[in-house]
């Protein structure tokens, strides 16, 4: 057996050892160095651009949007983002040239001697400003994607509320801060393109080049090297500096090597969406909801990138695991002269789950009521129904990922310890320092829908294959990469154990798009159950072949493949080695290809944005206790306890790890992580004033995986990736509140934050 096991991943040694090279690990021979050039003004125009007469441009390649053979734009969803500005400038940091040369110091010396002129026009910066702008900065209406989710009549149900609550919930940009920065090296041939580096989804590149290079699907080849990290920030970004690579490439006819330093990258990638949520609740007394209506705005920068993709599942998710019978949720994205922001760990889900889990919260206090019981009241249990109109039937463990979070963390006990704590210093005659630090204990309850939304896994039809080698050893051939997530060790498993092989002779095909078939972007919770079922379908083929292959060439009926032996009954006739080996020798190859098949039960309405939205939902409860010292308004996280359902865990320890580091990541999400803003400029865009968790800051930790398998995952596996990053923030916030008595509807909780909110709650207490 491999699935369930905490094998040795496969890519471990490499990089334990430092053999694993990453893309500014490579030299080639003639190589270039790349730059970009980048506007430095929010919005305008270009007046001109003059390179200084003095210095020497005879070892420097030039390109501009003229150069491009092709169409001057990024494929993706809309064709709106140019490669490289014409004329309008329509944020900070947008790419205006490239420039390359034989070493870095030449480089940076001639972008020193380019001179640009602009003529400015003010900016769109917030949220804000765009809805009260009447001015277009973008299309006609400066919105970018709009989706409405409507179920019941609310009207009727705000009629029978007995109680209606408002709140109104900011969320902020993130930076993914990925180990490695964004790096590659395109290298031109005869009428084509080799681009290799850190990546997801190296067909996203693929097709970028293709349409800016007038190239066809063999002419472009794209190879993910060893990637340190993505989280979503490698997924639609790399087709940007891989085409700036290949265009400065394809004009000097020499490999060109683009590497970004960390200052770079903060400022001119995609981040989190910010966004301002507002929801009105009606309630009864008991606190069961009937009504809900939730208006969500995101800001997507300047141009659309992933932004439709990332509202669909904000506004999907945006009422979270709970049940109501009424419901209206609004959402709209919207242009603003900031960089374009993308996908990131989440996508949509971690800002509206903070939404909806302190709307929740501030239920519970006006009510008078305990907000686990509110929860319990109201939470979405197998048969029931989401806001989208889809019944639940299988795979639903949301009483027992809360149930768990909330008995290990022995929550209720504490929660009441720490109230009468609260309660003895107020009443306390002794000295300050009793009061000086508080505990609180917060709760979260959330879900995240595993795969792509709605029928988009049914147009992708990701496909994957097993070929068998001349050494009779299976070898996964999949689009899909490792970032550090265990695809490789996992993908190898589930192949061991549907071919009853050892997990160590299963092989892995690097991704590369001339030896790959196209299996989909590594995004979305879908890389192991989704990817991973079509890699388990296709060495379901593989063995149905050989079994029949040996049935034959023994003349036996009823052969079985166990622990890598043919058998008949308990007579082993070969080992499977040996006759795949024979297998490929008789007919020259043993290649079987699959492809995804959504579950049929599934329908999906995209005009009326109904049904079912994915095929199923992972579930999570987070309990987060904290420390707050009254003198200096920081927040510590002493201890979180999170409990998720994943499906079958396929290798414990590395979902574990999974579960861990994206809750570490909610954590900067909740307490730490701000950009700062000047006129379109983001100003902290280092390490050293971008503030993350480290493992100096990572609280005591305990992760329990609930197991509710799901039917069409491979061995009842399901999506992992993205649920733990929603569930922190809003349980630090729920736990500060308690430990203060201030309400934050805004993340993150800097100390300047935290002690306007008291101040207020204490400006209230004496009116």
């Amino acid at each position: 057996m491999a699935v369930g096991k905490n094998i040795l991943r496969k890519d471990g040694y490499e990089k334990l050892t430092g053999a694993a090279r990453y893309v500014d690990d490579v030299t080639l021979e003639g190589m270039l160095y790349g730059k970009t050039i980048r506007s430095r003004i929010a919005r305008g125009r270009i007046k001109s651009i003059a390179y200084d007469a003095a210095f020497d441009w005879s070892q420097i390649v030039i390109a501009d949007y003229r150069d491009i053979p092709g169409k001057n734009y990024v494929a993706l969803i809309e064709d709106d983002q140019p490669l490289l500005a014409e004329n309008e400038i329509r944020h900070y940091a947008e790419p205006i040239l490239l420039i390359a040369a034989a070493n870095k110091d030449l480089l940076e010396a001639a972008a020193h001697h380019i001179h640009i002129e602009y003529e400015q026009w003010s900016p769109v910066l917030s949220i804000e400003d765009a809805l009260a702008c009447r001015e277009i900065i973008y299309g006609t209406d400066n919105i970018f994607k709009r989706f409405l989710i409507g179920r019941g009549d609310v009207e009727e149900g705000f009629a029978q509320a007995e109680r209606i609550i408002e709140g109104e919930y900011r969320v902020p940009h993130q930076e993914q801060l990925y180990i490695e920065p964004q790096g590659m090296i395109a290298i031109p041939g005869n009428e084509a393109m080799t681009l290799m580096g850190s990546m997801q989804c190296p067909y996203y590149i693929h097709k970028a080049i293709k349409q800016l290079f007038h190239l066809n699907d063999e002419q472009v080849v794209v190879i993910q090297m060893t990637t340190g990290g993505g989280f979503g920030g490698k997924e639609e970004y790399p087709s940007v500096i891989a085409a700036h690579a290949a265009l400065l490439a394809h004009k000097a006819q020499r490999p060109v090597k683009l590497i970004y330093d960390r200052a770079e990258d903060i400022a001119a990638t995609p981040k989190r969406h910010p966004g301002v949520i507002r929801h009105r609740t009606g309630v009864r007394r008991d606190g069961r909801m009937v009504a809900s209506e939730i208006d969500l705005v995101f800001d997507g920068g300047a141009y659309v990138t992933l932004t439709p993709v990332v509202l669909s599942r904000g506004v999907i998710h945006a009422l979270g695991p709970y049940a109501c019978d009424n419901v209206r949720i609004q959402a709209r994205a919207i242009a603003t002269n900031t960089p374009p922001n993308g996908a990131f760990r989440g996508f949509g889900a971690p800002q509206v789950a903070f939404a909806y889990e302190m709307q929740m919260e501030k239920i519970a206090a006006e009510l008078g009521m305990d907000s686990l019981e509110l929860r319990r009241i109201n939470m979405l249990r197998e048969g029931d129904t989401t806001a989208t109109g889809q019944t639940l039937i299988w795979s639903v463990g949301s009483e027992e990922v809360l149930n768990e979070a909330v008995e290990r963390a022995n929550y209720q006990a504490q929660r009441l310890a720490f109230s009468q704590s609260h309660s003895s210093i107020q009443t306390s005659t002794t000295n300050h320092v009793e009061a000086h630090k508080r505990r609180g204990i917060g709760l979260s309850f959330f879900l995240h829908g595993a795969g792509f939304t709605g029928s988009g896994e049914a147009k992708m039809k990701a496909q994957a294959g097993i070929e068998i080698m001349a050494n009779g050893h299976p070898r996964v051939l999949s689009g899909s990469t490792e970032i550090g997530q265990g695809t490789r060790t996992i993908f190898s498993q589930i192949v061991a154990e549907e071919l009853s092989l050892d997990f160590s002779a299963v092989e892995i095909e690097e991704p590369d798009t001339s030896r790959v078939p196209d299996s989909g972007p590594t995004v979305a919770s879908r890389t192991c159950m989704v990817v991973g079922r079509v890699v388990q379908m296709a060495a379901r083929e593989v063995k149905a072949k050989l079994l029949h292959f040996v049935a034959e060439r023994f003349a036996a009926p009823e052969v079985e493949l166990r622990e890598g032996k043919f058998m008949v009954a308990e007579k082993a006739l070969a080992d499977f080695q040996e006759m795949a080996c024979e297998y490929v020798n008789l007919f020259g190859e043993l290649r079987c290809f699959a492809h995804y098949a959504s579950p049929p039960e599934i329908e999906w309405n995209e005009e009326t944005y109904s049904g079912d939205a994915y095929p199923v939902y992972s579930w999570g409860a987070e309990v987060a206790e904290v420390e707050v010292d009254m003198d200096t308004y920081e927040v510590t996280v002493v201890r979180l306890t999170t409990a998720q359902d994943i499906g079958r865990a396929i290798h414990p320890l590395l979902a574990a790890g999974q579960i861990e580091g994206g809750t570490l990541q909610a954590v900067g999400y909740g307490l730490l992580e701000e950009l700062v803003w000047d006129q379109g400029r983001i100003i902290n865009n280092r390490l050293t004033n971008y503030i993350i968790p480290t493992a100096l800051d990572a609280p005591d930790m305990e992760t329990i995986i609930v197991e509710k398998a799901y039917p069409h995952g491979p061995f009842g596996a399901k999506g992992v990736g993205e649920l733990p990053i929603n569930g922190a923030a809003p349980a630090i916030a729920a736990a500060v509140f308690q430990a203060t008595g201030a309400f934050l509807s805004e993340i993150p909780i800097t100390p300047e934050r935290l002690q306007a909110a008291i101040e207020k709650v204490t400006t209230d207490e004496h009116r």
